[in-house]
Formats: C-alpha cells, sequence, structure tokens
C-alpha cells in the first residue's frame, strides 16, 4: 500500500512520518535549514506480513500544490494531517479537494500536536474535521490524535498499528495491464547510472525489460529494480519502484515523463474529458486557462467547452483540453485543473479520449463515442466501442485507449482485419456488411451510367462510395475492404481499375481478329510500343479504326492509353507499376523521380514523364512538388493474364 499525507504546512507531516517510519524524510539542504517540505519525500516501513508500505510526504506551502498533486497521484490511502493549535486551514481544504478530485476513497486522519493544546480544543478540531469530511468519500476515516514529537507516543502506535492492517487488507492492484511508471524523480547512482523512481499505474516489470521513454523515444533497458524500497526481480501495479536504466541519461528525463511499454505510448495536445468543476469556483467559460496536473506532469492549457452556456459550479460535463504542450495519458486517468495564477484548484476530471478532434467535438456521434470510452474504462469491455466505431478501430488503438494487451481479444459480432503492418482493425460485422453493400452499390451505378468504361480505379470509388470519408485514418479499412471483394471475387480488377465481374466491354468479330494482331506488336513493343499510325501501317488498316479498336480495349482493361495515340498493354503495365513500387520502396518518403524511373526503364525523359503522369491519373500515384509519390488507398491489380 502506498500513504500519501496530506494538509497544511506547518501541521507536522514530516515529523509523523519520521515517528512511524524512522526516516526523515525532508533530505535537501534548504528543507533543513527552513524547517519546511520543497519536495515529496520517500518513506518505507515493513508489515508483519513481509511486505512493505510505502509513506509520501508532500510539502503542505500553498506554492508547493503542484508537488503535492505529482506526489497524491498513484497513491492508495490519504493520510490527512490537521495541527490541533491550527485546526482546518487553507491548504487542508485544497489538499482534501485534490484527494477527492484524484479518486481516492480510503483515508485516515491524524490530529498532531495535542501536546500543546487542552482536552477542549481537541475536541473542538475533531468536530471541525468530521464536518469537513462529512461531504467526502473519506467521511468514514478515522481520527487519530497524536504528538509525534514525544518518544514512544502512544498515538503515533495506534496510527501504526491501523495503517499495518488496512496495508495488509488492502486488494493487490490488477497487474494485467501494459507497464507505466510516472516518473517523480531521477537521479544517477555511481557505477549503475540512470535511475528513476515513481509509483506503477499499470501492469508489471521485469529485469532486462525494454521499455520506452515517453517524451525522447529512446528505448530503455531494465537492469534492475527496487520494489517497496527492496531488491526485486519484478515491480507491479501499485508499488513505488526505483528502475535503474540503460540506454538514457539523467539529463534525458524530468518529472513527468513516462517510462512505459512502447504501445501505450503516443503524444496528445487535446484530450477530451469528464470534468468536475469544484461548487466553490467561479463557472467556467469558453477558453479558460487552465494548469493541468496529470500524471506527474503539470502544463498549461485551456478548455474548450462540449455544451452551450458556461459550466455551472458543482456539476460535472464532458469537455475539452486543448494543452499547451504534449503530454501521454490512457482512459480513465485522473487529473486536477488549477487557475490561470496556479493560486487554487478549481476542477477535477478523469480522461476520456486522449486523441479528441478539433472539429465536430460537440456532434452527437462524438458524445456517444465518449460514453463507449466510459463503458471501457468502467467495464473493460471493448464491445460498445467497437460498436460504436462506424469505421472500424485499430487493435493498437484499443490496447492505447484500454491499457492492456489485446493481441488474442475476440470480441463476438466484431469482424478482425489483419493488416500488413501487423496491426488488426476490429469492427462490427452488421457494419462490415454495410460498407462492402455501399461500395457494391456504388460500383453498379457506375457501370450503369458508364457502360463503356472499363471500371473506376480506387481513389474514385472510394469518394463515390464514402464521400467525406477519404482521410488517412480511414486509409486501412478501405484497402481491407476492396482486398475482401476481390478475395470474394465479388469484386474485379483489371490493372488499375476495379469492377463487377459480370461487366465486360463486347467485340465484333472483325474488331477480335485486328485485336489478335495490334495485340502482339504492343505487347512485343515492351516500354516503347508503337504508335497508332504504326500499327496502322503494320496491318494495313486506316488508322481511325485502329484507334476506335484501342480504346475499346483500353475500356476492357487490356490497354492504358498513357497519351493520345499510345497505348500499353496491362503486362507491360503491370511491370512498369512494380517499377515504380520497387523504386519507393527504396526512399524513406516513398517518393519517385522522374530521372530514376528513366534511368530503371531505359526510357526518354519525355516518355518517363507520361508514364508517370499516367499512374497519376489512374490514382496510383500522386504528384508531391517535383515527385509522384504511392497513394496510400490504391493497390495495383495484375490483369495482365487477361489481355
Amino acid at each position: 500500500m502506498i500513504i500519501g499525507t496530506a494538509g497544511h504546512i506547518d501541521h507536522g507531516k514530516t515529523t509523523l512520518v519520521r515517528a512511524l517510519t524512522g526516516v526523515e524524510t525532508d533530505r535537501l539542504k534548504e528543507e533543513k535549514a527552513r524547517g519546511i517540505s520543497i519536495e515529496l519525500g520517500y518513506a518505507y516501513a515493513p508489515l508483519p506480513n513481509g511486505d512493505v508500505m510505502g509513506i509520501i510526504d508532500v510539502p503542505g506551502h500553498e506554492r508547493f500544490v503542484h508537488t503535492m498533486a505529482a506526489g497524491a497521484v498513484g497513491i492508495d490511502h490519504a493520510l490527512l494531517v490537521v495541527a490541533a493549535d491550527d485546526g482546518v486551514m487553507p491548504q487542508t481544504l485544497e489538499h482534501l479537494e485534490i484527494l477527492q478530485l484524484l479518486g481516492i476513497k480510503k483515508g485516515t486522519v491524524a490530529l498532531t500536536k495535542v501536546d500543546r493544546v487542552l482536552p477542549e480544543r481537541i475536541e473542538e478540531v475533531k468536530l471541525e474535521i468530521a464536518a469537513i469530511l462529512s461531504v467526502t468519500s473519506l467521511h468514514d476515516s478515522p481520527i487519530f490524535e497524536t504528538a509525534a514529537s514525544q518518544p514512544g507516543d502512544l498515538g503515533v502506535q495506534q496510527l501504526r498499528a491501523y495503517l499495518e492492517v488496512q496495508a495488509q487488507m488492502m486488494a493487490t492492484r490488477p497487474q494485467d495491464g501494459l507497464f507505466r511508471l510516472a516518473v517523480d524523480r531521477v537521479f544517477t547512482l555511481p557505477g549503475q547510472g540512470t535511475v528513476v523512481t515513481g509509483t506503477v499505474f499499470n501492469g508489471k516489470v521485469a529485469e532486462g525489460d525494454v521499455l520506452r521513454h515517453s517524451r525522447s523515444g529512446q528505448e530503455v533497458r531494465v537492469r534492475s529494480i527496487h520494489a517497496q524500497n527492496q531488491a526485486a526481480e519484478m515491480g507491479v501495479a501499485g508499488q513505488r519502484c526505483a528502475l535503474n536504466l540503460a540506454g538514457i541519461a539523467k539529463e534525458d528525463i524530468i518529472r513527468g515523463d513516462w517510462i512505459a511499454d512502447a504501445r501505450l505510448l503516443q503524444a496528445t495536445d487535446r484530450i477530451d474529458i469528464r470534468l468536475h468543476l469544484l461548487a466553490e469556483a467561479a463557472p467556467m467559460q469558453q477558453w479558460t486557462a487552465v494548469h493541468v496536473h496529470i500524471g506527474t506532469q503539470r502544463c498549461t492549457a485551456h478548455v474548450a467547452l462540449l455544451q452551450e452556456g458556461a459550466i455551472e459550479p458543482g456539476t460535472e460535463v464532458a469537455a475539452q483540453l486543448v494543452l499547451d504542450e504534449a503530454i501521454f495519458t490512457i482512459p480513465g486517468d485522473r487529473l486536477i485543473l488549477r487557475n490561470a495564477q496556479a493560486s487554487r484548484t478549481i476542477a477535477g476530471g478523469m480522461v476520456l479520449d486522449p486523441y479528441a478532434p478539433a472539429r465536430k467535438r460537440r456532434s452527437a456521434e462524438r458524445m456517444a463515442y465518449l460514453q463507449a470510452i466510459d463503458s471501457l474504462v468502467a467495464t473493460g469491455s471493448p464491445a460498445a466501442l467497437i460498436s460504436h466505431a462506424g469505421h472500424g478501430v485499430s487493435l493498437s488503438q484499443l490496447q492505447r485507449l484500454s491499457g492492456r494487451a489485446m493481441e488474442s481479444l475476440t470480441v463476438p459480432g466484431t469482424q478482425r482485419i489483419a493488416q500488413a503492418d501487423g496491426d488488426a482493425l476490429l469492427i462490427d460485422t452488421a457494419r462490415w456488411q454495410q460498407l462492402q453493400q455501399q461500395v457494391m452499390e456504388s460500383m453498379g451505378r457506375f457501370h450503369e451510367k458508364y457502360p463503356d468504361e472499363p471500371g473506376i480505379n480506387a481513389a474514385r470509388l472510394r469518394r463515390i462510395a464514402w464521400p467525406g470519408l477519404v482521410h488517412s485514418q480511414h486509409d486501412k479499412l478501405w484497402r481491407a475492404l476492396v482486398d475482401q471483394l476481390l478475395a470474394d471475387q465479388t469484386l474485379a480488377s483489371s490493372g488499375a481499375w476495379l469492377h463487377l465481374p459480370s461487366h465486360s466491354v463486347q467485340f465484333t468479330p472483325n474488331e477480335q481478329s485486328l485485336a489478335e494482331l495490334l495485340l502482339p506488336k504492343l505487347e512485343a513493343g515492351r516500354f516503347d510500343p508503337p504508335w497508332v499510325r504504326d500499327l496502322a501501317a503494320a496491318t494495313g488498316t486506316g488508322e481511325e479504326i485502329v484507334r476506335q479498336l484501342l480504346r475499346k480495349l483500353s475500356r476492357q482493361g487490356a490497354l492504358t492509353q498513357v497519351v493520345k495515340d499510345l497505348f500499353y498493354t496491362a503486362a507491360n503495365m503491370d511491370e512498369l507499376a512494380r517499377t515504380i513500387q520497387a523504386l519507393a520502396s527504396h526512399t524513406a518518403n516513398g517518393e519517385v523521380v522522374a530521372r530514376e524511373f528513366r534511368d530503371a526503364t531505359g526510357l526518354g525523359r519525355k516518355r518517363a514523364i507520361q508514364i508517370i503522369e499516367c499512374f497519376d491519373r489512374l490514382g496510383y500515384t500522386r504528384r508531391v512538388r517535383d515527385a509522384h509519390v504511392l497513394r496510400p488507398d490504391a493497390q495495383w491489380h495484375s490483369h495482365s493474364s487477361k489481355a
């Protein structure tokens, strides 16, 4: 169990921790000189069952509330400290508000310095404490009267015994999540290197594990582990751990960073949250500036309202935070909001969608999506989220949203679509079938309108079948859907053209005979086929007759017209498409330039440009400045066997 202290400055938190554990948590020279805590302090005490109880001692001064918030994140049990002489003070109340907003539901009260006041004062302060706790989740917390500066104080002994029992009774946190540790301290040890400490939010870690540092993206290897201040082979959720890391310098890590499983880490600067505005706060207007405390990180942000009108004090609503710097978070994480001056706590909340959109953030569809994520947090089941995601959700995204590994996930009524990059797309089966039907109906309408066309390229079909869904986040779904329709032979392809299997262009006997003469000549020409005038002369046929037949063969998919009167066979176009793909695969950004294509094909510069621009028109590539890149939603389907 991890205990976190809370309370006003000079109420004896550090003295109490020292009396409970024998550990002096004020370790800085400035702390010792001024007699106040400035940084987080850590103490540990062994339990009768062999486990270890950890205590985080937080500063009480209002200037260090941000440090207190970093220490309170991830604790299991609050130790609220109130001095009998002062009674409840401003930071007592603010710390208590922070504990509530972080969802801390178990706690104990230590009434300190009882040796300095009369019994009547003790009873008066106890009534005061009971009153402020009565409206919180800590309303049943026992109050222990202590005089921690007195050796062998009975109240301290009773408090220690109670905390030991609570620690031994506490249920173990689930350990099935992907590992995350919120860094609150970093230092070096001679001969060992970089060490980070923090609370393990999710999962478990073992010596030798390879993790990732959130802010830099660097891979780190765990050399050794101390869990609850003891050498260990493994650290688990709910423990305070020190990780000795290889592969990163101390200077690269700061408080607020995460050491985590790489599958969880995706930076964001816009999050949707469930926000609870404190009753004592002013109404929250659009674009209110706030300080955000999440994990052990502190940053600034603005609140974008997801409703009409201001957020009223004492209410809980969905809202969006637009952050001034990137953070790493998952649904269910708690956060604290302080005002623009960072002088008082005004709200708290829970992360819903870490990757919130800038547009259409108030739509009914968005609100339903946030409810589905809320269900994921509450139940652990992604069924509602998958059902709501009309265009599917990737397995990698589900892992980031749930905080758990899901490679073996199976959800009834869900279509799982494998992806080339090893990821998978999960979509409701009924919705998958509906999307397929949309494509097939669009294909049928196209053939009715353009019966002489061989088909339609994938990019154009997508715009017709899925208007408004042409953004990159839908690329994987589109490719998977087209591949499935082709595999099922519900859809057919001819080079760059997609069409219904029953769609074909009819030829007369004379046209068929002439085609049998023309096609071998075009095939033999490979990358430099004869022009219409050359074919007409070679076959003794009029140029216009040859031209019209070649255009008809193009509509069938047997040929592709690159420029006027210049046609390439399907087999040769297949080979040219493979050449473009090979050139693109050898560049970091997937670009192909005319010079490289010219050299690879042995053509002149003019012809090379004409061919690449033809692939642009077919939707296989697109021009970007002076180069051409493969379209992510386009695949070249060989049709040379039908030429």
